[in-house]
């Protein structure tokens, strides 16, 4: 596999036009930045990009992998979350210089050249190491194939989630004998439930705080709805846009009402919906990384996939994977290494899951220490029901697509568009990104081999 035909050029292109690519400070974490003194005799360059907590549980997974593998010294580098990571990760795999092991958001593989920028795992050595393909959700294990090849390992799957505050639902009567909220099975059924909280809130508090002006969460949750409704994006083919928009509208008019009800106040945005759950506000729609915030303000809480309005589960959902950056002479030690890691970090995900990621390696789940932990054990079942956004280069975490239609579904949801003119302007937006070409390779969608 010979050195991707890349410029540099393509690439700032392709992560924003970020001028500069030596600005990408990165620091190394973890007992990993002495590794270029071990005396171990294999080296393995991991890239990621974990910060907080989550970096903590990695690098307590990373000295527990040295610990139980001596001869590997791991070199782990943290880097800027977002673009700048996907923006020098390119850089380095098409000048030859890239890590021997990457992080990655499975939704922005497709969009990664794989096969120029991306090389695949060697499945049958991944088995050697304990992991295989019967040990993943079906569905999961097929978003990381492309063109017949694994390029992607997952690692978890990290969801939205409707948190709930068990004390101001027990005074209003809608905690069940299990003492989980009561389950909601329509939209009718859920506007009912945020009535009767509203009664047991406390004034200044509003009932629901769900990222109202946020295009990331607003996307997210529309795709989460849109799926339950049955919406597809694309033809197989990636030709033709099938996005419904008389299903899109019905979602965007369900997002708008919390706001013209008034369970959601326009003057909180952002961060101030979880300030307030936290303060006893009796919902939020959060990311399942808002557990340990959550843990350590020690609420009476749970926590459930978002709430099956429409009918059919389906809570949006994204994954982080472990990815191998091109390497023109990739084999040998190091390479073995590399999955070597890989695979022990996929199989000691109980760490990880103190994040509120879901492991993605189903064994985990199946263990009496996972099904011990709360809320986790609640929303577990979102494995079986993700929805995920297309697979077309332009998507996946904060990616094109996000950043093009995510205003749109914003300004539908604050009310400086009517529902149904944003959807059909979503739909013309998906017309021209699917006509787009990718950056990377030069390739549209429909010449991008993004089968499984």
């Amino acid at each position: 596999m010979g050195r991707p035909g890349l410029n540099r050029r393509q690439l700032l292109a392709a992560a924003g036009g970020l001028a500069v690519a030596g600005s990408f400070g990165f620091a190394a974490l973890g007992t990993g930045a002495d590794a270029l003194a071990s005396d171990a005799r294999t080296r393995v360059r991991y890239w990621n990009l974990f910060s907080g907590g989550d970096g903590a549980n990695m690098i307590a997974m990373l000295d527990a992998f040295r610990q139980d593998n001596p001869d590997i010294a791991v070199k782990d580098s943290t880097l800027q979350w977002g673009s700048p990571f996907y923006t020098k990760l390119a850089m380095a795999a098409a000048g030859n210089r890239a890590p021997d092991l990457g992080v990655m958001h499975l939704g922005r593989v497709t969009g990664f050249s794989p096969g120029r920028l991306l090389d695949p795992w060697d499945v049958d050595l991944l088995a050697e190491y304990g992991v295989r393909e019967a040990d993943f959700n079906p569905e999961l294990w097929k978003r990381a194939v492309i063109d017949g090849k694994l390029y992607a390992l997952p690692l978890d799957i990290h969801v939205q989630l409707c948190f709930y505050r068990k004390d101001v639902l027990r005074k209003a009567g809608l905690l069940g004998s299990d003492g989980r909220m009561v389950p909601v099975t329509s939209a009718g059924e859920w506007f009912e439930v945020l009535k009767e909280a509203r009664k047991a809130t406390k004034k200044g508090l509003q009932t629901l705080g769900f990222w109202h002006n946020d295009q990331n969460f607003q996307w997210w949750f529309f795709v989460a709805f849109y799926t339950q409704l049955g919406g597809t994006w694309f033809d197989d083919a990636r030709t033709e846009v099938t996005f419904d928009t008389d299903k899109a509208t019905q979602v965007l008019e369900f997002l708008r009402r919390h706001i013209t009800d008034g369970y959601a106040h326009p003057g909180f945005g952002g961060q101030a919906g979880a300030e307030q759950f936290v303060n006893g506000s009796p919902f939020v729609w959060e990311g399942n990384w808002s557990v340990p915030v959550f843990e350590s303000a020690k609420l009476d809480y749970g926590a459930t996939p978002l709430p099956p309005v429409f009918g059919k589960q389906a809570t949006h959902a994204e994954s982080h994977a472990f990815v191998l950056p091109h390497q023109a002479g990739r084999g040998g030690a190091a390479n073995d290494a590399a999955h070597r890691l890989a695979a022990y970090v996929v199989q000691h995900a109980r760490q990880w899951s103190a994040g509120g990621h879901i492991p993605a390696h189903t064994p985990t789940l199946s263990t009496a220490a996972y099904r011990e932990l709360s809320p986790q054990n609640e929303y577990v079942s979102a494995m079986d029901h993700q929805a995920t956004e297309p697979k077309v280069w332009f998507a996946g975490s904060t990616g094109i697509l996000a950043q093009r239609v995510g205003p749109v579904v914003v300004s539908s949801t604050m009310g400086s568009a009517r529902p149904e003119a944003a959807a059909r302007r979503m739909k013309s937006t998906l017309a021209e990104l699917l006509a787009s070409k990718n950056p990377m390779d030069g390739r549209t969608a429909a010449q991008g081999g993004a089968a499984a």
